[in-house]
């Protein structure tokens, strides 16, 4: 009983231990360079093309909302007639 105790605890720690460990490159100081660069681009566009599209359409919907709304109000505000 022991003995398979002792046997489940040295798996448990092999497999924990020498699980597949990815290496990954550390790009932090490379982004922070790039996000640091005075070079006139607000930070939030400083992500490339990815963002500028994001930003974009953040936008359209937020102009386009704000139209809508105004133009809801407007309509409510000017109950119909009846006859």
């Amino acid at each position: 009983m022991v003995r398979n105790l002792l046997a489940l605890r040295q798996i448990a720690r092999r497999t924990i231990s020498t699980a597949s460990r990815r290496q990954f490159e550390n790009k932090v100081s490379e982004k922070q360079k790039l996000f640091q660069e005075d070079n006139g681009i607000p930070v939030h566009l400083k992500g490339g093309m990815a963002d500028a599209l994001l930003y974009r359409a953040t936008m359209v919907l937020t102009v386009g909302g704000t139209a809508y709304a105004i133009y809801e109000l407007a309509v409510a505000s000017f109950p119909k007639k009846q006859d």
